[in-house]
């Protein structure tokens, strides 16, 4: 049986690395993307190059990093700018397949085996992507190409930035067996100390331990993992075309300060409301479902999911709807800390049940529709909700 082709694609320092593109005047300064301390989530989510040069972490405090690089320059998340670099990650890999797996905003699995003849074969794709999002988006990739997902997400590893990397049936093992076992995904920092103590330290070491013993100490996760390692499993990539849609749509904020009042938290579900909605008709799917979750400020947790009384992906009816049922649970005595809202049991447009008030509802798909086709064409904070612009405690 012929082996498979497939192509991990990774984002350098994504966060970071979007934001210099954005921010060219940023380009030779060091650059992390990081939580605010004030508003309760002071780490550092991603650094560029010269910080990282400079010692900065990912999920270490600020003033951790400001002390080893004092000229460090830290900028709130911007997630919709995220998504629209990834997305047009997504329309150049479309070029050349159409099994496509993503693996957050910043990574992505392709399966070429049925194209790459047509582009003179996979490294001449890994050079042209990595080429066209370095010119378009002002950013880079590195690559990995393998026959099996996790030894192209290894290559992908090996080498940073803007390289790519070929582990083959001949090379892997003299490549793969010498690195640490946490170079693989599924192996964590607990799960490494254990493996340490039994004098594992590489993924050939892993591979010396009779299966039976790992199963007994473990779980059954590592029958998995020596599988790939052996090569024996490759994993699949489904066509973008045959993809299931999701189970749900969710979206949660921690609030910059504890709220209270019932208009601070109507605020905070509009907040996150237009958020879902917008998902959802993206995807051209309707919510017949809505759960909520609360957390106090002595992070005791409440939730609860109640049925929608038509299908609706429209911020108006969830925000309306969250409401009702926040009204009828929730006893207003704490103070509260964050906020979760998730659309769920999605319907496609074909079998949502109607309203007797079609019109109307006709009427706001319209307004819904205009709204999309603006954020579409001028970014995402061109047009919101005027109670966003007084709520000082959402992080926005």
């Amino acid at each position: 049986m012929k082996d498979k082709i497939i192509l991990h694609v990774d984002a350098n320092s994504f966060y970071a690395s979007v934001e210099t593109s954005f921010h060219p005047e940023l380009k030779k300064q060091p650059v992390a993307v990081s939580g605010n301390p004030k508003k309760r989530n002071g780490i550092i989510l991603a650094k560029n190059e010269l910080a990282k040069k400079q010692g900065v972490l990912t999920g270490e405090a600020i003033w951790e990093s400001k002390q080893k690089c004092p000229d460090l320059i830290c900028l709130p998340p911007n997630m919709e700018l995220y998504e629209e670099f990834s997305e047009e990650m997504h329309h150049i890999f479309e070029k050349y397949t159409h099994k496509i797996e993503a693996m957050g905003l910043d990574e992505c699995w392709l399966d070429v085996t049925e194209t790459a003849h047509l582009f003179g074969g996979a490294e001449n794709i890994a050079t042209s992507i990595r080429k066209e999002i370095r010119e378009k988006l002002n950013i880079t990739v590195s690559v990995g190409i393998s026959f099996s997902k996790i030894l192209a997400k290894l290559g992908s590893d090996l080498k940073k930035p803007d390289a790519q990397t070929v582990i083959s049936r001949e090379n892997y093992k003299q490549i793969v067996y010498p690195l640490p076992i946490e170079s693989i995904i599924g192996i964590g920092s607990r799960m490494t100390r254990n493996l340490n103590k039994m004098n594992v330290f590489t993924l050939g070491d892993l591979l010396e331990i009779p299966a039976y013993i790992l199963d007994s100490k473990f779980s059954i996760v590592f029958k998995d993992i020596r599988k790939k390692l052996l090569g024996f499993s490759t994993g699949e990539i489904a066509s973008i075309y045959e993809k299931e849609p999701p189970k749900s749509v969710g979206n949660g904020t921690t609030t910059i300060f504890d709220i209270f009042s019932r208009d601070e938290i109507e605020a905070t579900v509009l907040f996150l409301a237009d958020k879902i909605s917008a998902r959802l008709r993206k995807q051209k799917l309707y919510a017949s479902s809505l759960s909520i979750s609360i957390r106090d400020c002595k992070l005791n947790v409440v939730k609860t999911c109640r049925a929608l009384p038509i299908s609706t992906n429209t911020t108006s009816d969830f925000v309306k709807f969250a409401m009702k049922i926040i009204d009828e649970f929730w006893g207003f005595g704490e103070k509260i800390r964050s906020i979760r809202l998730s659309a769920r049991n999605l319907t496609t447009t074909d079998n949502v049940q109607c309203s007797i008030f079609q019109n109307i509802e006709d009427k706001k798909d319209g307004l819904n529709t205009s709204i999309d086709i603006l954020r579409k064409k001028y970014g995402k904070a061109i047009i919101l909700p005027a109670t966003m612009l007084c709520s000082d405690f959402i992080s926005k």
